[in-house]
């Protein structure tokens, strides 16, 4: 049918295109919207601009929304707009102005009769155009006019005539472009005289509470994260949702489908595969199929994995046509998610076995650039593993199996290596996965036989301190100091050889080190030696790499000073220890026994009389699983039984006292303080007897730490001077704290008791409460026994009793009892974390509100609560605010 145009300046006048072809009437009208049609204000609001803008664009890729957008808009104007729908094969200038001037004429944009129409299907007039620019300048109220799918017109000459018409036009004329691709036309003048509105790709994404109305609006709801990951996965593409959409509803269980449809199988792939894909180059797709299989691409890699070199126009020419092409600047791009997933699908079907040679391609390519995490993922994915544990070691980072962000990746990536890998790094990295799992049996295995082949290779520096590294591991995990000072001996040298910008990338590698030498020395009884090199893993620089380290030597620390009798010393290292990894939201998959600081605050709070924190803080180490190494083994056996016996329950306690993992050496202070418990539930039980006889085959070779229990004990069996021999014969003073001086001041007093020496005795205690208030130790005088009790009751030592270790003081000349005057309460330094915890405790925040806000778990804020409790000498909430107020801490 021809077109008709009916006008009060003269007859009807019927029009035909250039080629005599009838004009196409769906070309004129905006298509209709679908029953499940989401309407968008943001957007709509956003459109409302264009009526006073010259220009408009609307730039987006295919099934963004953008027709529909303009289509509702438009019709919710109630006013007449002019439409015009490009169609490829459209046949030059001529055919594009008279269908332009068609659309006018169909919306009643009052044109003249005599305007006519080109001709020519191949050009137009510039007096027709200039005609038309001067009618719609004239015009009362400016014309609308929508050009959809411009992107199909790639003339530049149309872009240049247009642009005089819209300049010319002035008021008279709004244009509305609707396009997957950046026009010709000079936007950068519009946009600088703000004369321009602009909607783009990134605007028109579904937002999370878009995607869940549109999703609605079929049928279906989602929860909130799956909805979050849906909309994550399409970036928020209107068409994928609602094809997604669409597709669910045929599906028996339409939420699981949401979550895990295989976008290479679906209307998606067909969608894009015909509205991108093939409207590309062969050169194009070429492209687009071999950057699939990497997550990001720069144009150097795609000459890598093309062997082409132009991958810089043609990927700046994808990415200016909306082709699902994502900028992310620095000449770095990527593919939306579900583009990538149904182009690797469509290689694999269109070029079998080329997706693995891509991945090998880039794996070396991305290795020689840098970025490990990325080529270990292309080298594993192309099956190539003796390459991908090559990467790993040659880049020193093995120890990132253990600690950092990445562990839990690392060892998800590396369990699919099969025994087809048969280098030195293979069996390196299968013996740290081994040691990681505590299979140190296969680990040993794995580990030997890549001394074996790294023998052959000396200049392998990094490949030997590696070696190293699982070496000292090794020895921790199996208690064996002699192994671990043996590799400790080849460390430095190794160190020197190793280049200082590996070891500046990687500190954890040393921090490994020093943590897993240090637990050997602890083991062994060398405190000394041990403190010093965990100190230099416990100082060296904070962050999260070396977060997990840092935490484990901390914690080794906390149990050195603990067993030297320091308890506030043990106290503010573990609490440190607990805060380390959580700084960076580290999990624990370390070796270095997580849980160490829990039973060191488990242990200080059995010293304290605090029984039932105690069992807190065994439960929470508990949740850790079974203990890693000999040390944390002991720490977890020794707290447990000294907490049972505390309860009474000696059999228990003696039960409980063995450490439940083996070592290679015995450890003597594990030893002796194993000894000591057994002893002393011997002795509840009424055994005397037995209890010395535990004790009669343990030496202490002058070592404080465990002198003073070894003493404590056999005064306690019946052998006060025995046990006073033995102090005599050991230096107390120096390293030791008030844990260990004030159980030696006991014995001694004991011992004087039982000579009859009240008065030195009493000095003796005296000189024990002073010490064991400023740590708040309870436990040694409440296991003292009743004759040391009872000298407590006297004037002379009840007033350094009063108010932590006894509730009440008799009152004087033998009156009534009167409640004891409380210790003046010395407020201890609480922590920067402390302190938040407190603040929000002032803010009526329950315990699970403080541990979402600060990031950790419900159990450390228990735990930081306690601590604060103590420190500020108070049992509960309430009063912690006002004592914190009162102190001027929060």
């Amino acid at each position: 049918m021809t077109a008709r145009h009916e006008s009060s300046r003269g007859p009807a006048v019927t029009y035909v295109d250039p080629l005599g072809e009838p004009f196409l009437q769906t070309r004129f009208a905006p298509p209709a919207r679908p029953a499940t049609f989401l309407r968008r204000p943001r957007l709509a609001e956003h459109l409302d601009q264009a009526l006073g803008t010259p220009l408009t664009m609307v730039n987006g890729s295919a099934g963004a929304g953008k027709t529909l957008l303009v289509t509702d808009w438009a019709d919710r104007l109630q006013r007449p707009v002019a439409w015009f729908t490009n169609e490829d094969g459209d046949q030059g200038c001529g055919m594009f102005w008279a269908y332009v001037l068609q659309a006018l004429r169909a919306a009643d944009v009052p044109l003249p009769d005599d305007l006519g129409c080109p001709a020519d299907a191949s050009r137009v007039d510039r007096k027709l155009l200039a005609r038309l620019a001067d009618e719609l300048s004239g015009l009362p109220e400016p014309v609308l006019l929508v050009l959809d799918e411009f992107d199909r017109v790639p003339s530049a000459r149309i872009a240049e005539q247009l642009e005089f018409v819209l300049h010319h036009a002035g008021q008279g004329l709004r244009l509305i472009l609707v396009t997957r691709t950046e026009p010709l036309l000079p936007l950068h003048r519009y946009r600088a005289a703000g004369t321009m509105t602009e909607i783009r790709d990134a605007e028109l994404a579904l937002t999370p509470g878009e995607a869940a109305a549109l999703l609605e609006l079929h049928g279906l709801r989602l929860p909130e994260e799956a909805m979050g990951a849906l909309v994550e996965r399409t970036r928020g593409w209107a068409a994928g949702l609602r094809l997604c959409a669409l597709a669910a509803q045929q599906s028996p269980d339409p939420e699981a489908y949401l979550k895990d449809f295989e976008a290479g199988r679906s209307t998606i792939a067909d969608f894009l595969l015909a509205e991108v894909l093939k409207r590309q180059t062969a050169r194009s797709q070429d492209v687009l199929l071999r950057v699939s299989v990497v997550e990001r691409f720069c144009p150097e890699l795609v000459a890598e994995l093309t062997g082409r070199d132009d991958g810089e126009p043609v990927l700046a020419a994808l990415h200016g046509q909306n082709a699902f092409v994502e900028d992310l600047g620095h000449t770095w791009y990527r593919l939306h998610p579900l583009f990538g997933e149904i182009l690797r699908a469509h290689l694999r079907v269109r070029s079998p076995g080329l997706e693995t040679e891509l991945h090998r391609r880039a794996a070396r390519w991305l290795r020689a650039s840098g970025s490990l995490p990325q080529a270990l993922a292309h080298g594993a994915a192309a099956g190539d593993w003796n390459f991908t544990a090559r990467a790993l070691v040659d880049d020193l980072a093995i120890g990132q199996l253990f600690t950092g962000l990445r562990a839990s990746d690392l060892a998800e990536l590396f369990s699919r290596m099969g025994p087809e890998a048969t280098s030195a790094a293979a069996d390196l990295v299968r013996a740290a996965r081994d040691l990681s799992d505590r299979d140190i049996e296969r680990g040993l295995v794995h580990l030997r036989r890549a001394e074996d082949l790294l023998a052959s290779e000396p200049s392998d520096a990094a490949g030997r301190l590696s070696c190293v590294l699982l070496e000292t591991l090794a020895a921790r995990l199996t208690g064996s100091p002699g192994m671990a000072e043996q590799a400790a001996t080849t460390v430095e040298r190794l160190r020197g050889e190793v280049p200082a910008e590996l070891l500046e990338r990687h500190p954890e590698v040393v921090a490994l080190l020093q943590t897993h030498l240090g637990s050997a020395r602890l083991w062994a009884g060398h405190f000394d030696e041990a403190r010093a090199v965990l100190s230099e893993a416990g100082g060296c620089p904070s962050g999260v790499s070396t977060a997990l380290p840092r935490e484990d030597a901390l914690g080794q620390l906390a149990l050195i000073d603990h067993l030297d009798g320091w308890l506030g010393r043990a106290e503010r290292k573990a609490l440190a220890a607990l805060n380390e990894g959580e700084k960076f939201g580290l999990r624990r998959p370390s070796p270095s026994g997580p849980g160490l600081a829990q039973l060191v605050l488990a242990a200080l709070c059995v010293d304290r009389g605090e029984l039932d924190q105690a069992r807190a803080y065994l439960e929470e180490a508990a949740e850790a699983g079974a203990p890693p190494d000999p040390v944390t083994a002991a720490a977890r056996s020794l707290a447990t039984a000294r907490l049972l016996l505390a309860r009474g329950e000696p059999r228990a306690a003696a039960a409980a006292a063995e450490p439940a993992t083996p070592a290679a050496v015995v450890s003597p202070w594990a030893e002796a303080r194993t000894a000591v418990i057994v002893s002393a539930a011997h002795l509840a039980e009424g055994r005397p007897d037995s209890a010395l006889k535990v004790l009669d085959d343990l030496a202490c070779d002058g070592d404080p730490a465990y002198a003073a229990e070894i003493a404590w004990a056999r005064c306690a069996a019946g052998d006060p001077a025995g046990a006073v021999a033995l102090l005599d014969r050991t230096r107390l003073q120096g390293r030791t704290g008030p844990g260990v001086t004030v159980r030696a001041a006991l014995v001694r007093a004991s011992a004087a008791q039982r000579a009859g020496d009240d008065t030195t005795a009493r000095k003796l205690l005296a000189r024990a409460l002073v010490e064991a208030r400023r740590e708040r130790l309870r436990r040694p005088f409440l296991e003292a026994g009743p004759d040391l009790r009872r000298l407590l009751d006297g004037p002379s030592l009840q007033g350094l009793a009063a108010g932590w270790l006894v509730p009440a003081a008799p009152a004087p000349h033998g009156g009534a009892a009167r409640p004891a005057e409380p210790a003046p309460v010395v407020v201890e330094e609480l922590s920067g974390r402390e302190r938040e915890v407190v603040g929000r405790l002032a803010e009526m925040m329950s315990t699970e509100e403080i541990a979402a806000d600060l990031y950790v778990s419900v159990n450390t804020v228990k735990t930081h609560l306690k601590s604060v409790y103590r420190k500020l000498g108070v049992n509960g909430r309430a009063e912690a605010v006002r004592r914190a107020r009162d102190h001027g801490l929060i």
